[in-house]
């Protein structure tokens, strides 16, 4: 029997330890996004429209920009490289699309739970974000790599729906007192419907990735790391969403008569709010700077590249029902509804293996 060389088996073992290494980067900022919720309950005295705009602030523009600045090749300024392929206006409408998104993903958290909410929201955007790049690239879906992809999305949707049937059943068994203690303004109907709208419209956020492909590719030519190439991108999709929250919020601000929020508390907790705001908003945008990152492991052109957005949604939902559990969402739920949301997990993270092994 002929020996394998150590040479070729470490160089095909390269591969899978990069894509190792991109999951665990992706899974971080994962758990920093399903945690972005957590420091908002901890914010006094504002109503929703003023805490939700704020902490966008911090999670659209700040750190957004931060990150962009980061990416920077020296020598070259940023409306320079944000300009590159006359792409800037269409990435930015996809972010204004996924600012829709953004806002009623925001409300679905209200009416669901943290997660319900982010369950039936995320599995949404992750089936149409990540099918629809690859069908407006003529990918085929029924055969080979494009096969692969569609049933890693096709699991994980299976998973997210077990999940969501998980909700379903604990709102089922639970009273009226039990749901409004666990979720203050628990609204099933409404915020199945909210949060559905928030999936397909968040989904814009990756086809505003994918149209900022040019920019990604110049920055990387002068010299900007790969880890960091997809950040100037992300800063032109989120403030496209900032734009449609922002007018939002204000509106509500005016309507609502809650401009106050702004000026008439106290110092302390003028501070206590911002921190916990800037806090929320640094944490929601790890998950991207994550993304970014664990990308440049993975092959160009790859299934695991194709199929990053929605392990990146898979994660979220898996963290974001981690935190519903600490939370005590699901208290109260009965022993059959826990073990069908234990069985979605377990599917989700099936679906995260599936397109490495094929």
């Amino acid at each position: 029997m002929k020996k394998r060389s150590p040479l070729k088996d470490l160089n095909e073992s390269i591969p899978t330890m990069n894509t190792l290494i991109g999951l665990i980067i992706i899974a971080f900022g994962s758990i920093g996004q399903s945690s972005s919720y957590v420091p908002i309950k901890k914010v006094k005295s504002w109503s929703w429209e003023s805490f939700w705009l704020m902490q966008g602030l911090f999670a659209w523009l700040v750190f957004p920009l931060l990150g962009a600045l980061l990416a920077l090749p020296a020598g070259s300024s940023l409306f320079e490289i944000l300009s590159t392929g006359g792409n800037l206006w269409k990435i930015v409408g996809y972010g204004m699309l996924w600012g829709i998104g953004g806002l009623t993903f925001g409300l679905s958290m209200r009416y669901l739970g943290i997660a319900l909410g982010q369950s039936l929201a995320l599995g949404t955007c992750s089936a149409f974000g990540t099918l629809i790049p690859a069908l407006l690239k003529g990918d085929d879906l029924f055969s080979g790599n494009g096969l692969v992809l569609l049933i890693g999305v096709s699991i994980a949707i299976a998973g997210i729906a077990i999940i969501g049937y998980a909700g379903a059943l604990k709102s089922s068994n639970m009273s009226d007192e039990e749901k409004k203690k666990a979720v203050k303004d628990f609204a099933l109907k409404k915020g199945i419907i909210i949060a559905l709208l928030a999936g397909v419209t968040s989904a814009c956020f990756n086809l505003g990735l994918e149209a900022g492909a040019p920019i990604k590719a110049q920055v990387l030519a002068m010299g900007t790391s790969p880890l960091l190439a997809l950040n100037p991108v992300i800063l032109l999709v989120t403030i496209g969403g900032l734009i449609t929250n922002a007018l939002y919020c204000l509106f509500q601000n005016f309507k609502n008569k809650t401009f106050k929020d702004y000026t008439t508390i106290s110092g302390k907790t003028w501070a206590n709010n911002l921190s916990f705001c800037a806090l929320a908003g640094l944490l929601w945008y790890s998950q991207f700077f994550g993304l970014g990152a664990g990308q440049s492991f993975f092959e160009p052109g790859s299934v695991m590249m194709a199929f990053s957005w929605s392990i990146l949604m898979s994660l979220n939902v898996l963290f974001s029902n981690v935190w519903g559990i600490l939370l005590k969402e699901w208290k109260g739920a009965g022993q059959k509804t826990i073990l069908v949301l234990v069985a979605g997990l377990l599917v989700l993270i099936i679906s995260i293996i599936v397109p490495q092994v094929f």
